[in-house]
């Protein structure tokens, strides 16, 4: 198993869902842990606790680069550096374009993709001091490919695989690497909305709006789980990945292979 003891990971958006499946398998790897998010960070936090490892949480507005700055601030004063930075945090909304609401795109820039542009131009330079760093960013399939009524999250994803081939290029003499993953779907809060909302629209069961939902898209009828996003991200930590750059790593079932 890769050891990430002595490195510090910064997770964007893991209180629940992907960025604590994420951050519990780098804390199982031995990294101190940031976790970040306005869910409950008590249980997120006993979570990481119990795999032996420092952690601490800080409830940056990723909307704010002044509050990301301020998180980085208190990231430096207690482990001194970000060694391994996954840009997770994200929200969604559905709807056409023409009555998409202008407030929640913004929002959805900012959080989705504005705010790994901050955090990355933050980690950089002492990931450059120390020449060894690894960028990951969640993007989605919706990274490579579109779906009606998600402009915002679409656009924003899209953004943030290019954000991900640019910085890659930018370290490339260096022992920095940044890769995207794209995961399908993840049985994630914001997943089981769009159940929840399909199964009202057409009165079906949770069980046949989840089936719907899956079959519509994902060829493998199953659910990606946050622990196999986990360890694709600790599978990018390794050194057997060191010249893995500007990659977006596919994990959703078959979604983009049809």
């Amino acid at each position: 198993m890769t050891s990430l003891n002595g490195k510090t990971a910064l997770v964007t958006g893991s209180t629940s869902g992907i960025g604590l499946g994420i951050a519990q398998v780098l804390a199982q790897a031995g990294a101190n842990i940031v976790l970040n998010g306005f869910g409950d960070s008590d249980a997120a936090l006993a979570a990481i606790r119990a795999t032996g490892t420092e952690v601490i949480h800080h409830a940056a507005d990723m909307r704010n680069s002044k509050e990301i700055e301020a998180m980085f601030a208190v990231v430096h004063e207690r482990f001194g550096a970000v060694d391994v930075l996954v840009n997770n945090a994200g929200i969604q909304h559905v709807s056409p374009i023409e009555t998409f609401d202008a407030q929640k795109w913004d929002d959805i820039i900012a959080i989705n993709l504005s705010s790994g542009f901050h955090t990355t131009r933050l980690a950089l330079p002492g990931m450059r001091t120390r020449n060894w760093g690894r960028i990951i960013n969640i993007a989605s399939v919706h990274g490579l490919v579109g779906s009606a009524g998600k402009s915002a999250y679409v656009a924003a994803k899209h953004g943030l695989v290019g954000l991900t081939k640019v910085t890659a290029l930018e370290t490339a003499l260096t022992a920095v690497t940044c890769n995207a993953i794209c995961p399908g779907f993840v049985l994630t809060p914001l997943v089981q909305q769009q159940i929840d909302d399909l199964a009202a629209r057409e009165r079906l069961s949770p069980d046949d709006a989840r089936a719907r939902l899956l079959g519509e898209k994902q060829p493998s009828g199953r659910f990606v789980t946050p622990e196999e996003l986990g360890n694709l991200a600790l599978m990018l930590c390794s050194p057997q990945a060191a010249e893995v750059r500007g990659a977006t790593w596919v994990a959703d079932g078959g979604w983009t292979a049809q």
